[in-house]
């Protein structure tokens, strides 16, 4: 990955970087502006620690970490540490630990869901097999835990391994509820706060930690992660039904072929006719894609999508109001925005 400006475009518009060695557009370049050099230290850093004497390590390790994305988690640790003044360098490990812990459940999860394409490329799964990915992913998780020992915080290392803990329970949970139609709305919110607004949260809260910022200012960088990864999760629900498959890297209805009782599918069972319930209903438990034109119909219709797109919002505004707490800066502002932009995307 690096993070350096790429080529001026025409005109006065704003310069475009580069991330992961792709370019980004000017929205996402400005969120990560603040902390380019930070992104190239971490790069660096998660480079040498995938160092391994098993050469198939390193390969699946790159080619997973190499595969695209913004790396929002470790950006979280990065502009949470230097929005409270930090000017040392444990944030820099900090991020590059978050990034293989985000890591190895990629892997981990593609093997679960069977998946065969992450972001527009086979999954390592898919190429490798199975249990090299579940192994390696392994790798990465222990890793992370040697470097959690580096940062030298007992206090960050208890943020972590908890979130591990709870990330675990949350792609359990969300196991255990494949096919299951009688999920509400509340249970819905548990199992996306472990499985993907925990780890937000997570970054955030440590490189607040790190950072020595005050008790108000860490539970608020705390709560402004957990609230953006609650939003984040909400819109890829969301998109699966309304999303463009090219762009997602992922076939729209691929939720529903698994199974999964999401947001919008919750809702349109709770307020569509019974009719429309029972289509959702038989859709959830048999999986697969042969109920997928009626359902993407019924979660129009009941209003299932601007309802999940509002649900994200509220949790934006959330978030937004934690960041009252901290001063005004450049960081600050890619926080703002970084929020704002994860219910604007498309994919």
């Amino acid at each position: 990955m690096s993070c350096r400006p790429g080529p001026m475009p025409a005109g006065n518009r704003s310069p475009r970087f580069t991330v992961n060695s792709q370019v980004v557009s000017p929205s996402v370049s400005r969120t990560h502006e603040p902390v380019m050099e930070d992104f190239a230290a971490v790069d660096r850093t998660i480079r040498a620690q995938l160092a391994s004497h098993v050469p198939l390590i390193e390969t699946i390790g790159n080619y997973i970490i190499e595969s695209g994305g913004k790396r929002v988690r470790p950006l979280l640790a990065l502009l949470s540490a230097r929005a409270l003044g930090y000017e040392g360098h444990q944030h820099i490990t900090l991020a590059a630990l978050i990034e293989f812990m985000h890591t190895s459940t990629l892997l981990h999860d593609d093997v679960v869901d069977e998946s065969h394409l992450r972001r527009g490329r086979a999954t390592a799964n898919d190429t490798w097999g199975n249990a090299p990915s579940v192994l390696v992913g392994d790798f990465l998780y222990s890793r992370s835990f040697e470097m959690m020992v580096e940062v030298g915080s007992m206090p960050i290392m208890a943020v972590l391994s908890n979130a591990t803990s709870i990330i675990a329970e949350g792609e359990v949970l969300q196991l255990t509820n494949i096919g299951n139609a009688d999920i509400d709305e509340a249970a819905y919110f548990d199992t996306i706060q472990g499985k993907t607004a925990m780890l937000f949260e997570a970054a955030s809260h440590t490189g607040a930690m790190v950072a020595g910022g005050s008790e108000a200012q860490i539970e608020a960088l705390k709560l402004y992660g957990r609230y953006l990864g609650l939003a984040f999760q909400l819109i890829d629900d969301l998109l699966d039904y309304q999303g463009n498959a090219t762009e997602m890297g992922k076939n729209v209805g691929d939720d529903l072929a698994e199974g999964k009782p999401t947001l919008p599918l919750i809702r349109a069972m709770a307020v569509g006719s019974p009719a429309q319930a029972n289509v959702v209903r038989r859709a959830i438990g048999e999986g697969g894609l042969s109920y997928l034109d009626e359902v993407l119909t019924i979660v129009r219709d009941t209003g299932a999508l601007e309802y999940t797109r509002a649900r994200a919002h509220e949790m934006v505004d959330r978030a937004l109001e934690q960041l009252t707490l901290l001063p005004p800066s450049p960081y600050r502002e890619s926080l703002e925005l970084l929020v704002r932009q994860a219910v604007d995307r498309h994919a």
